[in-house]
């Protein structure tokens, strides 16, 4: 037979994309042309898979030309006229390719340099390899890029574009993405594996090495000879080509002029290479080494191939193709694949090659279109012989020839390469040359030379497009071959290229090929309109779609029609043919199979009455009267054209429809296969897999078992990654796997989608948590999808189209959601209506640095009352404050407001301590915006005399040197506000904010970005630079910035930073430094921080050193300062692990204790200490305190204290505690200071930590006897005999130490007992300085003011109340608020309120709303050391005061701060609601497993107890976070593995209730509204309706009352379901009212109740659906008039009782029963069997075909209610029919009287009872 002709589809002339940018960029014409180069490719090679589609979908896309392009050192990836990407580089660019890198499953792109390799991600990440030697090319191969080495590197030699495989066009790269780095650059060297590889003389330098990973070094690569590896050091081998699918390579030898043909193998573990000094590392650790084998070579070629690439042979044979262009041909080599384990064994067939003549070729993908083999797509070559013809070839078979279209010269290319057509003739013009194909594009070259992108086939047909792909899989190669011939053997020009083809003369064009086998002739093709004039409205008027658009099926019209009828047999060729009868079998059942899977998709309805015509039109050919019949019952309008003759039967059809109700009703392993068409198990179907999908969710669902990849029911399935213990979340799971969404259910027929349904509906209430967002949203749950999805975001297992999955597998019922963006942090908006004017304020647009904390999660918190902006009010100290004045002031009024001022400044100058705490980490900056630092107003005003300003007098006071601290601490409490952005702050943005000179606001900043964990961006050079300015406040505040954001770490080039400060340590050459008191303690709190938790002991014995040493000033104040920062310091080092100092370093432990005070040192007091130092101390610096090796213990005890407390903290070590235990003499009493006291008081409950319990009896228990027996003779008036001063001092110090130290073990718990505790006493205190309070607390001494003095007891009151506060940390507690604002408010006309105890009192209230109520304490070893630091009991005198305890250590509380805050926001809405909590805690020492309620927004228990957190309520679908409780820190934002997603839990409320916000007690409910107001239920009294009723609604109207809402309002208001509010707008229509059908209003609106309040917007299809099928059946059945064209919706109806019977049989359970009324299906079977009933004519239809198989062709009407009748009651065929009768009577034997019923309901299970006794009267 001839080959066919066709023209080529012209879409434009070609020119690079990146050429039209150039030129839009500025470019010169002649500048564009210089080098420059580029490669086409598909667009799924650049993208992630998305999982929603096939991966079909992308093998046949119009248009989808990606293009990458190289200019000097510039790449453009564009698509069309649009630039995607554009890379820049250092040095010009040798090679481009894409490659598959590891085991991640996405491209990358690899840029080859003259001395580096860069590798692009997709997401943005860069890897830069560096070359020390010369790579004169790279190679993609499937398991890494081949690097292949040179002498030199010459650039413009080497070609810069891979010609791999052309299958890199439809890659799949679905799978998880690795992570390259978060480096924006990562440059690795690669030295050393050249280094192994190479000898001195570099003989054994392999010639081809391997990149697997762009973290890991390039491999050198073997070759396998003689059954031994080598070095691969074939220089003289150039590569020319290499597979990215299989480990192929193909190279020339210049020299032998030959090609060679390579396959790399993974070196076997016991084949070891020989390799002398390759790799010094164990073998057992050695990286996957691969060798090179050749597997063929071919001589004779003086140049090498100018084209490799990879085909089919026309038996599916992998084949490579040789273009050689010298001898003009190509040769094509067969190859045998075999893949095991996922590895590919390759070789070449010997003697199975073969050549065509050629001078150009292409792979391209055109007959076989969605059909692949083994890894690759089914290729096509298209080859342009030396006579310029162009041919396409399938194999070896030549198909057709390709002509230009006669109209081509004035082509010019468009954006979307659609070509626009004007008059011109061919003249001479010839192709020559073929470039950069793309599935079926191509770029024609002709002699003119210009180049034009053609398609070499047009797929405008869906159908045409399925039934050939089903054939190509399903025929035999001889046979598909033969059919490929006859389709492409069509000599009509007009095929398939001109603009007036169409979707039906394509399908006309393959029936014709089909109808040939038949032997069939075929009118001509109709004559096409002239599309080059007239509109796109002319063309569709004039189409024959428009003709039969008023047709519901073509199968109805085609009897009727001039195409089919025109069709005469001619059978004396083909019938008679075996091999055309076999050919004919085989197309059957392939085209039977498509015809099955289109049954099952609603909008494909057209394509299957096409196709039900071919089928007729074969079956008849064949005599399948089976089929013919089984057809004709699915279309009844064909009966009237196929007229049965006899009741033969060769075969049974399948049936997809009869597997899944068979399934529904007996289970998978009970069916019969041979209902299912066979090309359903062929994995190489990707036509069937809308079929294959519906039988393997079937099959799951019901009992079918996974092995390997296929089902024990024999089809393939892909299930997705997650945990499952029940079939419904198997089936859920695979869904998701296959990419099966909610979209695609509603294309099902509506009984086919129940049981599917019901399984989502199973799975919504509880579903494992480990499951991908796409599953979460086919449940329904979106909550949980977008916590998962922000989650699997983080962990980087979803790319970030990820977001558009799960778009894709949820509408239409998503659309009405967008992507949740809350972030973490509240909203950095403020709300000017939420704000509360100070009564301070006089100025509204004063910026205090707290503007920002209002939000809409702080509004939902606190909303209720003004807490947060009297926390506000009472922080604020950028306005002046209140000074309350007579309105006539004198000189001596003057002098009060001063002093009155001056009191106010004391308060003023301590708010930014409390500000800090207050607003910390609770708005972001832009990285181009400087820091605004509100401004410190020491000033007041005047209400009496019109707000005048009133400032301090500068002549009596130093301002500028009295605010340098406060303005320190102010630019801290500024920065600290700003929470980190993506995890660090910038090093630009920090050094943005450096001022000219070095200032106390600047210092601030740094040790508020160290807090925060910024400093680390800095580099070496800048931290000198600002230990150069010579800043006392800027060298504090970085270095203690620095050790915060270095904290526990020990780096060194830090340390040597900290330890140039403490001139003790240099060594006697250094020269002297003139350091101030205040860096030397800030040096060694930094050490301490630096070096936390490493127990480092020479940083130890350094500390230790120091607590004894002078600090080289005399202040005794500020020695014991130097002292304290030590003692902090080496607590830090040996954070908790005390026990594992004791034995190895028991010299430093006591030394700690005679610094401390113990009995040893007491018992020496009058002589000399000799102490043995360590050489380290013998070699420094001054003696110890005092005079010779006296100790002064009031220096030295608080650290040594402090360092034994941090030490053994949590160790509850006996040994320890005893030595630190409260003096219980008078006379240790009077040697011991009472502030001392305190301290061991703290530290002996840090070592005994488990035994700090809140109640009074624990605080009294820490009282010694005799001072509890003093206090008793103190109240009985008994002073003679004691010490009364002493015994008071010590008895308040504990007490107040006590409750310090309950304040660190309950911190941030909000322990209900340490808050009443620590109250009480706080009360308790303020009482005994001034009475305030009329309730006496029992039990308590009183008059202590007698005994100490006031300015003790204010003391141990603020250390109360900010114990106090630390325990309610971030609670907001309005009792502790109210008692806060007391304590702010005092006078201060008795002078005894100074600016420490104003700092503890802005502390706490800070505190109490840490971060805006977002933060809180933790109670790990850490932050308890951390607290305590802030905390240190020894507080200012003065804004200035740093001598005992540095200033700016008060801000290390950020370190124990967790931001344990969550807040749940509707996904719905996307706004903050309220939703209760199920806590749960694990137990511990103190209580049992206690689970408690919250409320959010809440804060959480730490993480060390926290065990679950629920979503519970009737409100909001439930949700489960299990936890693990570990001692750890909370999560941060930038974790991956934060279960809470940075304080967010996404919830879904449930339909019928409104948020707690709108409805806080739940009165308006769905059930509680005057419409409907019962549950919605079928009036089982009168089923035959079909139809919903209100329970207390007889008459529809009504339903609405009087004042009611209207139903759009009704269900707008408890749903969010954009297709239920349509419906409802749809109901409240005024024309919808109007409507007669009134029960069919009521039943819609009955409909409407029941999806809303069960929650089920997807039923509302399913219901109408139902119902408008049976209204249908109903009125063709009383009417005659036909309004239903096909019987498929019995089948459909049929699924709908099957699955009811499941509910009944328990096949299926569901605690909440069946996704739609049971009693709805019920009086669904009950209608239709009523229909039957009462026609008229059926029984005699019936009789006709059962006994001649005759159909009623004369009467429409009647052949369509047969075909239901048949099909509603599983009649069989005539014949089998006949053959069972048969049977039976053979098993009755001749008895009359024996009924053959019994045998037949056995023969036939499948037919009703009631058709079983109809058919006993006819035929029996």
């Amino acid at each position: 037979m001839s080959i066919g002709t066709r023209r080529l589809t012209v879409l434009g002339e070609f020119k690079p994309f990146s050429l039209a940018t150039e030129t839009v960029d500025g470019k010169s014409a002649e500048d564009s042309q210089n080098k420059f180069d580029y490669f086409l490719f598909d667009s799924a090679v650049g993208r992630q898979k998305d999982g929603t589609g096939d991966c079909e979908t992308s093998c046949s896309s119009k248009g989808g030309d990606h293009e990458i392009s190289v200019r000097g050192n510039q790449i453009i990836w564009a698509t069309g006229s649009q630039v995607y990407k554009r890379f820049t580089l250092p040095s010009p660019v040798i090679k481009v390719c894409w490659c598959m890198l590891s085991s991640v499953s996405e491209a990358f792109l690899c840029v080859l340099q003259s001395d580096s390799l860069t590798i692009y991600g997709i997401e943005g990440e860069v890897a830069a390899v560096s070359l020390p030697r010369t790579v004169t090319s790279i190679w993609p191969l499937p398991f890494g890029l081949l690097l292949q080495n040179g002498t030199k590197c010459n650039p413009s030699a080497y070609a810069p574009f891979s010609s791999s495989s052309p299958s890199s066009s439809s890659r799949d790269i679905s799978r998880t993405k690795r992570e390259i780095g978060c480096n924006a650059l990562l440059n690795m060297g690669i030295g050393n594996t050249f280094g192994h590889a190479t000898r001195a003389d570099g003989t054994l330098m392999s010639s081809h090495m391997i990149l697997r990973d762009p973290l890991e070094e390039p491999q050198s690569s073997f070759i396998e000879e003689r059954g031994k590896m080598n070095i691969m050091r074939e220089f003289e081998e150039n590569t020319i080509w290499t597979s990215n699918r299989i480990p192929l390579m193909a190279s020339y030898n210049k020299g032998k002029l030959q090609h060679s043909l390579w396959v790399a193998d993974a070196i076997n573990s016991n084949h070891e290479p020989t390799r002398s000094k390759l790799c010094d590392l164990p073998i057992g650790v050695l990286p996957k080494q691969f060798s090179f084998r050749r597997i063929w070579q071919g001589k004779g070629a003086q140049s090498a191939a100018n084209k490799v690439f990879l085909a089919t042979d026309d038996d599916a044979s992998t084949t490579i193709c040789f273009l050689l262009q010298e001898q003009k041909k190509l040769l094509s080599l067969r190859l045998q694949i075999m893949e095991i384990n996922d590895e590919f064994l390759v070789d070449v067939k010997p003697d199975m090659s073969w050549s065509l003549s050629a001078i150009a070729a292409e792979p391209v993908i055109v007959t076989r279109p969605r059909v692949k083999v083994g890894p690759f797509q089914f290729f096509d070559i298209i080859i342009l012989t030396p006579e310029n013809t162009l041919l396409l070839y399938s194999g070896r078979q030549c198909l057709c020839k390709y002509l230009l279209p006669p109209c081509l010269d004035k082509i010019q290319l468009s954006e979307n390469l659609v070509p626009s057509w004007t008059p011109s003739t061919l003249h001479d013009m010839k192709i020559t040359g073929l470039l950069d194909a793309v599935d079926e594009r191509i770029n024609v070259k002709l002699s003119n030379g210009k180049v034009y992108r053609c398609a070499l086939q047009q797929n405008l047909s869906s159908l045409a497009n399925d039934c050939i792909s089903a054939m190509a899989v399903g025929l035999s190669s001889r046979f598909y071959n033969q059919f490929l011939i006859l389709l492409w053997a069509s000599t009509d020009l007009g095929y398939p290229s001109e603009v007036a083809a169409t979707v039906d003369n394509e399908w006309y064009s393959y029936s014709n090929a089909v109808m040939k086998m038949c032997g069939k002739s075929s009118p001509g093709l109709p004559e096409f309109a002239d599309s080059s004039t007239g509109s796109a409205w002319d063309f569709l008027i004039s189409s024959d779609f428009h003709k039969n658009y008023n047709r519901m099926s073509i199968a109805w019209s085609s009897a009727h029609t001039s195409h089919t009828s025109c069709l005469q047999f001619d059978t004396m060729q083909n019938s008679h043919n075996p091999f055309y009868h076999e050919l004919l079998m085989e197309t059957l059942d392939a085209l039977h199979a498509v015809y099955e899977s289109l049954k099952l998709d609603n909008i494909r309805k057209r394509d299957l009455g096409l196709l039900v015509v071919l089928l007729c039109d074969v079956a008849d050919f064949l005599g399948e009267e089976c089929y013919l019949d089984y057809y004709i019952r699915d279309f009844p309008g064909l009966s009237s054209k196929f007229l049965s003759q006899s009741l033969f039967c060769g075969h049974t059809p399948p049936s997809i429809f009869r597997w899944l109700e068979s399934c529904v009703q007996h289970g998978p392993r009970s069916m019969d296969t041979c209902d299912l068409p066979p090309l359903i198990f062929d994995d190489r179907s990707t036509v069937l897999s809308w079929a294959r999908k519906i039988v393997s969710f079937y099959s799951l669902l019901f009992g079918s078992e996974l092995s390997g990849k296929k089902l024990s029911s024999g089809v393939y399935c892909s299930i997705a990654s997650g945990s499952s213990t029940t079939c419904e979340e198997r089936t859920v799971l695979a869904m998701v796997g296959e990419g099966f969404g909610l979209r695609q259910l509603d294309l099902l027929p509506e009984g086919v989608s129940l049981p599917l349904r019901h399984a989502l509906d199973k799975c919504r209430e509880s579903p494992p948590t480990d499951w991908p967002p796409v599953a979460y949203v086919l449940l329904g749950r979106e909550d949980l999808a977008w916590s998962r999805w922000t989650h699997s975001w983080k962990l980087k297992e979803f790319g970030p189209v990820s977001d558009m999955n799960l778009f894709s597998m949820s509408s239409p019922y998503m659309l009405h959601l967008l992507p949740v963006t809350i972030p973490p942090l509240p909203d950095t908006t403020g709300q000017e209506n939420t704000r509360l004017e100070d009564a301070d304020m006089v100025n509204g647009s004063s910026t205090d640095g707290m503007d920002h904390i209002f939000s809409s999660s702080t509004q939902l918190r606190y909303g209720r009352d003004l807490r947060l902006n009297e926390a506000r009010r009472l922080l604020c100290s950028a306005r002046p404050v209140v000074i309350q004045t007579s309105i006539n002031t004198t000189a001596s009024d003057q002098d009060l407001q001063q002093a009155q001022l001056w009191q106010l400044a004391q308060r003023t100058t301590s708010l930014p301590l409390g500000r800090g705490a207050f607003t910390l980490a609770t708005t972001t900056t832009l990285l181009t915006e400087a820091l605004t630092v509100p401004k410190l107003v020491l000033a007041g005003r005047l209400p009496a005399q019109q707000n005048a300003t009133v400032n301090l007098d500068p002549s009596i006071r130093n301002i500028q040197e009295l605010k340098i601290w406060p303005e320190f601490h102010n630019a801290v409490a500024a920065g600290l506000m700003l929470a980190p952005i993506q995890g660090k702050m910038s090093r630009t943005w920090i050094i943005y904010n450096q001022p000219d000179e070095a200032n106390v606001t600047h210092a601030g900043l740094l040790l508020a970005m160290g807090l925060h964990g910024h400093l680390q961006v800095l580099t070496i050079t800048d931290i000198y630079q600002y230990y150069s300015q010579g800043n006392e406040s800027t060298t504090v505040g970085l270095m203690l910035g620095l050790a915060a954001s270095y904290r526990g770490t020990m780096e060194p080039a830090i340390s040597k930073s900290f330890y140039v400060h403490v001139p003790a340590r240099h060594p006697s050459s250094f020269p002297d430094l003139e350091l101030s008191s205040l860096l030397q303690p800030a040096a060694l709190m930094s050490i301490g921080l630096l070096y936390e938790g490493s127990m480092h002991p020479q940083t130890m014995q350094i500390l230790l050193s120091e607590i004894g040493r002078r600090s080289g000033v005399d202040n005794v104040l500020e020695s014991e300062g130097y002292a304290v920062s030590a003692g902090f310091a080496l607590g830090l080092v040996g954070l908790g692990r005390g026990q594992d100092v004791l034995g190895f370093m028991d010299t430093l432990i006591e030394r700690l204790f005679h610094y401390a005070g113990g009995k040893e040192s007491r018992s020496s007091q009058n002589r000399s200490v000799s102490l043995t130092f360590s050489g380290i101390d013998q070699n420094h610096g001054p003696a110890q305190t005092m005079d010779g090796a006296l100790i002064n213990i009031d220096i030295t005890a608080p650290g040594a204290i402090i360092a034994l407390g941090l030490m053994f903290l949590k160790t509850e070590s006996e040994m320890v505690a005893s030595r630190l235990s409260i003096p219980h003499t008078q006379f240790s009493l009077q040697y011991v200071r009472p502030d001392f006291i305190m301290l061991r008081v703290i530290a002996w409950n840090l070592v005994l930590w488990s035994r700090v319990t809140p109640s009074k009896s624990w605080i009294q228990s820490q009282i010694p006897d005799i001072v509890k027996n003093g206090l008793h003779s103190l109240e009985a008036s008994h002073e003679d005999d004691i010490d009364a001063e002493s015994l008071v001092q010590a008895y308040v110090n504990i007490v107040a130490g006590a409750c310090l130290s309950i304040g660190l073990k309950f911190a941030g718990t909000y322990n209900g007992d340490a808050q009443e505790l620590l109250n009480e006493y706080a009360v308790y205190f303020l009482n005994e300085i001034k009475p305030v309070s009329s309730k006496s607390v029992n039990n308590m001494p009183k008059g202590l003011a007698k005994y100490v003095d006031r300015g003790t007891l204010e003391i141990c009151l603020h250390l109360t109340v900010l114990s106090l506060s630390v325990v309610m940390a971030g609670s907001g507690d309005l009792q502790t608020l109210r008692l806060l604002r007391y304590l702010r408010n005092r006078s201060y006309a008795d002078g005894h309120t100074n600016y420490g105890t104003q700092m503890a009192v802005s502390l706490a209230v800070g505190f109490l709303f840490l971060g805006g109520g977002v933060r809180t304490f933790s109670t790990s070893n850490s932050s308890i050391a951390a607290l305590l630091i802030a905390l240190y009991p020894r507080l200012p005198m003065g804004p200035n005061d740093n001598r005992c305890h540095l200033q700016a250590f008060r801000h290390l509380y950020v370190l124990a701060t967790e931001a344990r805050w969550v807040q749940t926001i509707d996904v719905d809405t996307g706004l903050p609601v309220y939703a209760p909590l199920e806590v749960t805690i694990k137990e511990t020492d103190c209580y049992s497993e206690t689970t408690f309620c919250e409320i959010t927004p809440c804060l959480l228990p730490e993480r060390a107890v926290l065990k679950t957190v629920r979503i519970c309520g009737p409100r909001y679908w439930p949700q489960l976070i299990e936890l693990i409780p570990e001692e750890k820190p909370w999560w941060c934002s930038t974790d991956r593995n934060d279960p809470f997603n940075s304080g967010i839990i996404y919830i879904k409320r449930r339909v019928g209730v409104c948020s707690y916000v709108d409805d806080p007690v739940g009165c308006q409910s769905l059930l509680s509204q005057a419409m409907h107001k019962v549950v919605f239920k079928f009036k089982s009294s009168d089923c035959s309706k079909l139809k919903l009723e209100a329970a207390n609604s007889s008459n529809p109207n009504d339903s609405v009352g009087a004042g009611a809402k209207s139903i759009e309002q009704l269900v707008s208001a408890f749903s969010s379901d954009p297709s239920l509010n349509a419906f409802a707008q749809l109901c409240s229509d005024p024309a919808w009212n109007n409507r007669s059908d009134i029960d069919f209003q009521e039943f819609c609106l009955q409909v409407l109740f029941e999806c809303v309040s069960k929650d089920k917007p997807t039923l509302l299809q399913v219901y109408l659906s139902f119902y408008s099928i049976l209204g249908s059946m109903a009125d063709q059945v009383q009417t005659g008039h036909s309004a239903l064209n096909d019987s498929t919706f019995i089948s459909s109806l049929k699924l709908a009782l099957a699955y009811k019977e499941a509910l009944l049989n328990e096949r299926l359970i569901n605690p909440k029963g069946g996704i739609i009324q049971s009693v709805f299906i019920g009086s669904m079977r009950k209608r239709v069997d009523e229909l039957f009933e009462n026609v008229c004519g059926l029984q005699n239809h019936l009789s006709n075909y059962l006994r001649l198989g005759k159909w009623p062709s004369e009467d429409s009407n009647g052949c369509a209610i047969l075909s239901w009748y048949l099909q509603w009651n599983d009649v069989p065929s005539p014949y089998v029919l006949k053959t069972a009768v048969e049977k039976a009577r053979s098993v009755v034997g001749a008895s009359k009287s024996s009924s053959l019923l019994p045998i037949l309901n056995l023969l036939i299970p499948r037919t009703q009872t009631s058709a079983m006794a109809q058919i006993d009267k006819i035929l029996i």
